[in-house]
């Protein structure tokens, strides 16, 4: 099992319960070639650079999820048959980086946090 991000376009949709009953059926989908939805993050409304198929917005939502590798195409092409998904963009999570990012992230907080604690230290000194 191999970790993948999806990018899930949604068009026609206006209310929130239209989107999870959509976002639902869709990763049915995922759990029907025996795959696992790890999280799901709502990227909201956005205009379309440029109308697609007479559309010119979509609800975006990004999915992370572990999959076997062998099973991706197959559930691309199953959601050319799902009418709710306009669009879906499936990608490889680089574990390399997913932990050098990490890493970075909490140096930047150990960081923020010594100079928190020294501005602290200078007022309690004035």
């Amino acid at each position: 099992m191999k970790k993948y991000d999806a990018l899930y376009i949604f068009t026609g949709i206006s209310k929130d319960d239209a989107l999870n009953a959509c976002l639902e059926k869709a990763l049915a989908e995922v759990a029907r070639v025996g795959g696992t939805v790890l999280s799901t993050e709502s990227l909201g409304k956005r205009q379309f650079s440029r109308p697609m198929s007479k559309k010119d917005s979509g609800v975006y939502v990004k999915v992370r999820m572990e999959l076997d590798p062998a099973k991706v195409d197959g559930l691309v092409n199953r959601y050319h048959l799902v009418e709710e998904v306009f669009r879906v963009q499936i990608l490889a999570v680089d574990e390399r980086r997913e932990a050098k990012i990490a890493a970075e992230r909490q140096a930047r907080a150990e960081r923020q946090a010594k100079k928190e604690a020294a501005a602290a230290e200078a007022q309690a000194e004035a």
